[in-house]
């Protein structure tokens, strides 16, 4: 082991039979292949501690030498939503009209989505997740991340897993460009903009596309 200069604390670990293991295992599958994406939301008010906690779960990626280089922006101003929604939709029917390739457009049929987003101001919370392509230290310098898209990308993946474990509901919305997010939020020039998330309740007659995940051995390789 490499030396330190930090020292270490005992690993807290608790190990499992093989059959308690593998009933873990499958409850976790099963839980999270009941996540579905939704873009039809209840305005139902979720309680504050709740997104708190998703956002503490999120925060236990890993990231590259624990800079944690994530910032998680939590919205339910009624006027800042709206802000969002106008300039989201702006460039979104943008990409509807002229960006986005024609092959593009026809692998989005199925899911029925354009440039129209009202789950933008329905959903009671926008978790904004911004990465940080550097941090700055009390003396205002600059200090160096690394695996940034990476280490945001996991976190966002904790997160997402959160959202559905509390029984609550998202849809990962990225409009290209999301520069917009940066302004209307007042971010500093360090944060860019990584993933749009609206969090709540599904809306009552709320419907899912009818797709399928790839089997396993579709999305593995094994050497034995």
């Amino acid at each position: 082991m490499a030396e330190t200069t930090h020292g270490f604390i005992p690993l807290q670990h608790t190990p499992l039979d093989s059959s308690t293991a593998l009933e873990r295992a499958r409850e976790f599958y099963q839980l999270l292949d009941r996540r579905r994406t939704v873009r039809e939301f209840s305005d139902r008010p979720v309680a504050r501690e709740l997104i708190e906690l998703i956002l503490k779960t999120a925060s236990t990626a890993p990231s590259g030498a624990n800079k944690q280089p994530w910032t998680f922006c939590v919205v339910s101003n009624p006027e800042v939503k709206a802000k969002i929604r106008e300039a989201a939709e702006k460039e979104e029917y943008e990409n509807y009209h002229g960006r986005m390739s024609d092959e593009w457009l026809k692998d989005l049929e199925k899911f029925g989505t354009d440039w129209h987003k009202p789950f933008l101001t329905t959903a009671p919370y926008l978790i904004v997740v911004f990465k940080k392509a550097y941090d700055r230290n009390a003396a205002g310098e600059k200090e160096k991340n690394y695996y940034v898209n990476e280490s945001v990308g996991l976190a966002s993946g904790n997160l997402i897993s959160a959202i559905h474990n509390a029984g609550l509901v998202t849809v990962t919305h990225t409009p290209s460009p999301m520069n917009f997010l940066q302004k209307v939020l007042d971010r500093p020039d360090n944060e860019r903009p990584f993933l749009l998330l609206p969090v709540g309740y599904p809306a009552e007659d709320a419907q899912v596309p009818k797709i399928s995940r790839k089997g396993l051995e579709e999305i593995s390789v094994w050497y034995e």
